[in-house]
């Protein structure tokens, strides 16, 4: 679970870093916005993909 939040955070800084450069660039608002909600999108299928699914226990044996 740390090593979700941890790209989670990481992913928040990428994206707060890029709005920050656009803005400085001169990029409109409405873009930065749109390209943010964008690079979420793609932060949280990477996260719903990474994260590892547990296996389903194995059956139990059959009865005697």
């Amino acid at each position: 679970m740390v090593s979700v939040a941890l790209y989670i955070v990481g992913f928040l800084i990428l994206i707060a870093g890029l709005a920050w450069a656009a803005s400085l660039l001169g990029v409109p608002s409405t873009w930065i916005l749109v390209g943010a909600i964008v690079l979420a999108g793609i932060a949280i299928l990477a996260v719903a993909g990474s994260v590892q699914r547990r296996e389903p226990p194995p059956p139990p044996p059959p009865a005697r």
